[in-house]
């Protein structure tokens, strides 16, 4: 059995090692796998380039290096979301850090939100999978919850667990990580913000209701709506390797690709 959490937060806007602090307080201490909001460390309502300029970070900056100082302190593997510089421009992006405290990776979000789409370069890493506690890992961030061909593509490579990084504002993704779930036969945690950034010349709130489920379509632990909060659940990654629906049926065997072609095509 494995423990796997997610960590709801209420991050102040532009203030990264407050908000680190305040993590670093809320991260349980005896799980395999922690999943944190994306963006947490600056939040989100970025208004111009300008700002998330001065708010990006390389991986191995001071977001990166607190996380892994905590992942090899207590043998926890972490998936987190920063805005990330990088040489070729700065993405909305998840850090991978496994059980040792090693950056094993890095995901770079495939399906942009609103109005990142005038900030972040559009993902470029493809949708990954990591072995990190002893479990096969895929990595969404926010709004890649709407495009089940990119659960399916994890679910594929063998991915017992998606870990969800997320900054909701719809009202959908909740239920949709649900059918993600049944579909795949596979474990989802979202870890959703709440709260809301108020930027004067605008204002979002966000949905909270972070999330575990499982591959029979259960909700395993969900958090309210408001506030931070800390939700874990014991489970078993052999139970997402299991795609029977029923003594006839098995998801990956009666697949039926030959006519899937269309979707590429449109």
């Amino acid at each position: 059995m494995k423990r796997v959490s997610f960590v709801q937060t209420v991050p102040i806007f532009g203030e990264v090692e407050r908000n680190l602090m305040r993590v670093e307080r809320l991260l349980p201490r005896d799980s395999d796998l922690v999943v944190l909001p994306e963006l947490f460390n600056t939040g989100y309502l970025l208004l111009n380039k300008e700002e998330l300029l001065k708010l990006a970070e390389p991986i191995d900056g001071i977001t990166g290096r607190f996380l892994a100082k905590f992942s090899k302190e207590h043998g926890t593997s972490i998936v987190a979301g920063l805005p990330e510089k990088s040489k070729n421009g700065i993405y909305n992006s998840a850090m991978v850090i496994d059980e040792t405290g090693d950056l094993v990776g890095v995901y770079r979000k495939t399906h942009l939100f609103g109005r990142e789409k005038l900030l972040f370069r559009p993902g470029d890493t493809g949708f990954r999978v990591f072995n990190l506690s002893g479990m096969r890992v895929g990595v969404l961030i926010c709004f890649d919850w709407i495009f089940p061909e990119a659960s399916r593509v994890l679910a594929l490579d063998g991915a017992e667990v998606l870990a969800h990084p997320a900054n909701l504002v719809l009202p959908y993704a909740q239920s949709a990580m649900l059918t993600r779930s049944i579909e795949n036969r596979v474990f989802t945690v979202t870890a959703n913000r709440s709260g809301e950034d108020d930027r004067c010349v605008e204002k979002l709130e966000f949905t909270g209701a972070s999330q575990i489920t499982s591959p029979d379509m259960r909700i395993l632990v969900r958090a309210p709506e408001r506030g931070e909060y800390v939700g874990t659940a014991e489970i078993d990654p052999r139970d997402a390797r299991n795609k029977k629906i029923t003594e006839q049926n098995d998801l990956w065997m009666d697949r039926r690709p030959e006519f899937y072609g269309r979707i590429m095509r449109r």
